[in-house]
């Protein structure tokens, strides 16, 4: 999952005010899951978030979400997606 943690705008943005604890929470969250789609799904809310990794981290992925929707909807998408789209 290397890829989503280094192209991700969301990292850019958010980690260097996140606290050591949501660092962490991030780090899990992006090494866990098996599926990286997992994620996507949980922060466009396309399915629940199971409980071991509803945090704080999860809420702050799920309004970049948002916020990269309606940006999209705005102007062109940029190169940099939030997510990477499927092999």
């Amino acid at each position: 999952l290397g890829s989503f943690h280094d192209s991700s705008l969301f990292a850019k943005e958010n980690l260097n005010r996140m606290s050591e604890q949501q660092l962490n929470l991030y780090d899990r969250l992006i090494n866990e899951p098996s599926n990286d789609w997992d994620i996507y799904y949980w922060a466009t809310e396309a399915k629940p978030t199971p409980e071991e990794f509803e945090n704080d981290v999860m809420a702050m992925l799920r309004e970049f979400a948002k916020n990269k929707k309606r940006e999209q909807r705005l102007r062109q998408p940029d190169l940099e997606y939030l997510f990477e789209p499927p092999h």
